[in-house]
């Protein structure tokens, strides 16, 4: 049974730091894409950056650009999320996601290309 569990998320002031975890379990994840989402009352959950099978490309959205980095290590089953420089508007409720797409090429930036997802970890940001 696969599960992804994430950690990390807490209250931090603006402009402050935070690294979000995500340990996966019940098979390897070094085959598949690692992406985090976040969602926010009321709304959708909006793509925030995802990372490659092979971890040699990355991608992030336009409002998360130059400000978080994500990452993986293999040898741990597990992807991170680093979030610097963090505004209010980047309070929210984050969740990673994994596929089920073999060594997929090409990265995926809506939720319905991923099939796994954990329980997902809060981040509040206060001005």
């Amino acid at each position: 049974q696969v599960h992804l569990v994430e950690s990390g998320g807490g209250l931090v002031q603006a402009g402050g730091s935070l690294r979000l975890s995500c340990a996966a379990s019940g098979r390897s994840f070094s085959d598949y894409t690692m992406a985090w989402f976040r969602q926010t009352p009321g709304k959708e959950q909006d793509f925030v950056a995802a990372i490659k099978w092979s971890g040699d490309r990355t991608y992030y959205a336009d409002a998360v650009k130059g400000r978080f980095t994500v990452s993986r290590d293999h040898a741990k089953n597990a992807a991170y999320l680093q979030m610097n420089s963090l505004e209010p508007e980047d309070t929210a409720v984050y969740y990673c996601a994994t596929d089920l797409a073999f060594r997929r090429s090409v990265i995926i930036s809506v939720r319905e290309g991923y099939d796994y997802w954990g329980q997902g970890t809060q981040v509040t940001v206060s001005s």
